[in-house]
Parts: structure tokens; sequence; C-alpha cells
């Protein structure tokens, strides 16, 4: 296999456009800067597994699917040797393999095994958590209502861990659809990565029609999507524009675009790069709010400021609403020595 086999856009060519330019506005220009933004310890863990089987095994280390859903991190690691793939029969038969950090199924793994791939899974531990909860619940015999959005990797993992006991809500409307085999059986979980407002929605719905319905024994939404959601809200308020860094099939980045309108800002736009800003985006703009997706590297934001500070936005004021210091081990096939070596940090 001597190209990429995984759907990604076509690598796009760096836009020649002039620099930005300042307009003319009354008031000072900042920019207020989210903390928590960028990568949270799952991403971490995941791009450092594949660079670590990369420096073990040699290249090429193949990887099923985007590692995490950012076109720039994908970029870098195929310059190193990894080539991504959509599922494992594209694998040569006894290579390595790495599952991305939005899970598999357990139909996943077994086509690893039986082409005799060497897999190393990067899965999020949080994303895990959540895929022993289907599995525990659908032992118990219980429907679960998986709150998520249908075709997500993450979702079609978790479903795939108890098919015959998923029903997947993919919105508040469809809870007031949805139908059930017994009330008195139901439980929901969620996908890790959705806006916690809309999640809550969808589960005060779905709980106004079955007033039985059990809740996850953890809250499902992962720490990162939540602090990340609520330090947008705090900046949209005064944003008069909010950017987000984050590729499109991210669905952690799209939901910080659809808070920051939420909460406030006046427009919001999400880019993969810093070229892709707009100069009209400027027009009137005296606060700008910055945050980024869970799996978008810090060197892009800080690019992002640097062509920002050349339309007058240089003041910037971080806004910071928590703390972040959890570490994930990396895979056991990866650990180094008798504690497990280097873990990833977010």
């Amino acid at each position: 296999m001597s190209a990429t086999a995984v759907s990604l856009p076509i690598p796009r060519l760096p836009v020649r456009r002039e620099p930005l330019r300042e307009v003319p506005v009354e008031g000072t220009r900042k920019i207020l800067l989210a903390a928590p933004r960028g990568y949270c310890a799952g991403v971490d863990r995941a791009v450092i597994t594949v660079e670590k089987a990369l420096d073990r095994y040699g290249a090429p280390v193949y990887v099923r699917k985007q590692i995490v859903h950012n076109i720039h991190v994908v970029r870098e690691l195929e310059a190193k040797g990894a080539i991504f793939v959509e599922e494992v029969d594209d694998v040569p038969e006894g290579a390595h393999v790495v599952f991305s950090a939005h899970g598999v199924s357990p139909a996943v793994v077994g086509a690893a095994e039986d082409r005799g791939l060497r897999a190393i899974d990067a899965t999020c531990p949080l994303v895990t958590k959540v895929h022993r909860e289907a599995v525990r619940f659908a032992r118990d015999d219980y429907q679960i209502l998986l709150v998520g959005h249908e075709g997500h990797e993450e979702v079609e993992g978790t479903a795939g861990e108890a098919p015959d006991n998923v029903t997947i809500v993919n919105s508040p409307e469809e809870a007031d659809t949805v139908e059930v085999d017994d009330p008195s059986k139901l439980v929901w979980l969620s996908q890790t990565t959705l806006s916690v407002d809309e999640t809550m929605e969808t589960v005060e719905r779905l709980r106004a029609r079955f007033p039985e319905l059990n809740d996850p024994p953890s809250d499902d939404i992962c720490y990162a999507t939540q602090n990340r959601q609520v330090a947008i809200k705090k900046v949209a308020v005064g944003a008069d524009l909010v950017i987000v860094v984050g590729s499109a099939n991210s669905s952690n980045s799209v939901r910080l675009v659809e808070v920051a309108l939420q909460y406030g800002a006046k427009a919001a736009y999400r880019i993969d790069y810093p070229d892709e800003v707009r100069q009209e985006w400027l027009e009137g703009v005296r606060t700008i709010g910055i945050t980024s997706g869970a799996s978008v590297p810090d060197v892009l934001v800080q690019e992002l400021m640097r062509e920002l500070a050349q339309a007058g936005f240089g003041d910037v004021e971080e806004v910071r609403t928590a703390e972040e210091d959890l570490i994930f081990s990396l895979p056991k096939e990866l650990r180094d020595g008798p504690r497990g070596g280097r873990g990833a940090a977010a």
C-alpha cells in the first residue's frame, strides 16, 4: 500500500492572502484566550502511542481511522511514517495497527485478530469506561439509550459492544419519539464529546417519558469536553467574535462553536488553520475569544494569535476556569520499565 487509504481531505496548499490588517474600531482591541483548551489526556496518549509505535517498530505503522479528529495531527503523523486506513482489511497481514482514540467494537478487534495483526489500542480510557458500562447493562438485560451522533466512530464502537441492546438517540427531538421495550429496564449512556447542555436536555425529555430511566454510574461526557465548554461560555459573554480551532469532523470542536453562539458571542467560526480567518470577520470587532478542540495542538492557537496581532489584537487575557493534570498510561505494548514509563499528560 503506497498511499493513505483513509478518507481524508486532500492536503491544501497554504492560502496566499494579504496579512490581516487593522480595522478602525472604538475602544481597545483584545483577545480572550480560553483555558483549558487544546489537547486532553486521551488525545495526548493516542498521539504519543503512534509516535512510540513508529520509534519501536519502524515505519510503516497502520492506524485505523484518524487517530484523533484533527487533520494537522494526522498529516504530521503521516510525515513520520503512519499510514491511515479505513478498516483493518486494508492492513497487510501481520502488520502493526493502532486503534484510534475513539474506540472500536469487538467486531473490529476480532477482524484484526483474524488477519494476524499486532494491534495496539489507543482508545481513550474514558471511552473504554462507557464501553464497559454498555457491556454491564446489556448483561443485565437493560435497553441502553445511547445519546450521541449516529455514524460517529465513538458511537459505532460503543454500540458494537451490545448491538442488540443499544438504541441511538441523536437529538432532544428524537427523545420525544424513541420507542422502548420495557420502561422499567432502561438506562442512558452518552458519547463523551457532546454538548453538556444539549445532552441534559435530551435526558430530561427521556425522563419525562420514562420516569424509571437509570443514569450511568458516573458522568459519560469527558472532563475535557466539559471544561472547554465551561471556559468558552465565560469567554463568549464578552466576545464580539469567537474563533474555534478544530477540524470539521471533531465533535467537541463543532460543539464549542454552538456553545459560544448560545452564550452570547455575536459571531463564531471554526477553522483548521489560522490563514482561514477572513478579513471581514474583524469588521467592528473589539474582542475576540479564542479556544481549540481537545484534539488540537496549541501550536495552531499560537500561530492564530500571531496572525491576529497583525490586525491590532496584541493584548491577550487568559480566561481560565479549570486546571487539568490528568495522566493516562500508554498502552501496555509501549510502556517502558516496571512503572509504565512515559504517560500522557494534559
